[in-house]
């Protein structure tokens, strides 16, 4: 079969089963089960209305379960054994990674990670939207600055890797220091703890398009009449944006600053491309598939931690979405 008919077909087949599913729990709710007749109809329609919300979840939770609480269960209780999986060493794992020094440092560069990228792309992302808004070219700006989200992770690494290059006839950045007279070029990656910040400014570079795509729209949701009246009373432009318009799409920079921050947390390609966790840039993700293919129980471990980190980052982005939303 053609790959086009197996798409038509996935898609006959997904779509109709969808429809024959909840066309036919719905009749074999209100007919068999709950029929609306007998001693007591109504309460065989509230039955039938109180079961029905679960009837039609129930697909979608079966695949949770299947994808997504069966995995989590099965990772952490692979990450109780040893290396080859014969052997169950509780919390050794465990107890491994927190004398290890690469994790140690892994955890630390995530930390910093985490205070520096979601900040730095939450604000230019604000301070972008607030711009192209105000001048007439706006949609052009905001299309080349949006451009590096459609780029994967690995090719805007191997992008910035040309910028990083520490030749001056290949390297932007040793280009320009050639052209400001300093002779050296530096290989930026290979600076203890600084290169850290030259790999952030690549995740940075990505997400400032998508920070500044839903605080634009954010900001066009305030209400024109706050913005008059401030002007009345005589703000200036930046008394305006900061204590009028900041404040009131507070929830939406929450939201992408934690949307931001969970992406952070599962980034990997970025440092691997770029000095495969080498140079004390490692992070939890690029720690974890150094021991992929040789330990799997300290790396589904890892994997655990990770888990665990982003969790309450996840709940509270979901809480305050709710927010937003009421």
């Amino acid at each position: 079969m053609s790959p086009l008919l197996q798409g038509i077909a996935t898609i006959l087949i997904g779509v109709g089963g969808c429809v024959g599913y909840f066309y036919g729990a719905n009749l074999l709710l209100d007919r068999v089960i709950f029929p609306p007749s007998g001693r007591d109809p109504g309460a065989n329609i509230s039955r039938a209305n109180a079961v029905r919300p679960w009837l039609f979840m129930a697909p979608a939770m079966a695949a949770l379960g299947l994808y997504l609480v069966y995995p989590v269960v099965g990772s952490f209780w692979r990450s109780l054994f040893n290396r080859d999986g014969g052997t169950f060493i509780g919390l050794g794992n465990y107890t491994d990674l927190a004398a290890d020094p690469a994790f140690r440092t892994a955890v630390l560069n995530n930390l910093l990670w985490v205070l520096v990228v979601p900040a730095v792309s939450t604000f230019l992302g604000l301070v972008a939207a607030q711009l192209t808004d105000r001048i007439r070219w706006g949609n052009i700006a905001k299309s080349i600055i949006f451009m590096p989200m459609a780029i994967s992770f690995v090719g805007a690494s191997l992008i910035w890797k040309f910028v990083y290059a520490n030749e001056a006839d290949i390297g932007l950045l040793n280009a320009i220091r050639a052209a400001l007279g300093f002779d050296d070029p530096i290989d930026v990656i290979q600076i203890p703890f600084w290169n850290n910040f030259f790999l952030m400014a690549i995740l940075i570079w990505i997400q400032t398009g998508f920070a500044m795509v839903i605080l634009s729209a954010a900001l066009r949701g305030i209400p024109d009449e706050t913005i008059e009246a401030a002007i009345l009373d005589g703000a200036n432009p930046f008394q305006i944006f900061f204590r009028i318009m900041v404040p009131q799409i507070t929830g939406t920079i929450l939201v992408v600053w934690t949307t931001i921050t969970i992406l952070m947390l599962k980034v990997f390609d970025i440092v691997y491309t770029m000095t495969g966790g080498n140079f004390g840039t490692q992070i939890l993700p690029s720690y974890m598939m150094s021991y992929m293919f040789k330990d799997d129980g300290r790396a589904t471990a890892v994997a655990f931690v990770i888990m665990l980190i982003v969790l309450p980052v996840m709940v509270w982005n979901i809480l305050q979405a709710r927010k937003e939303m009421r």
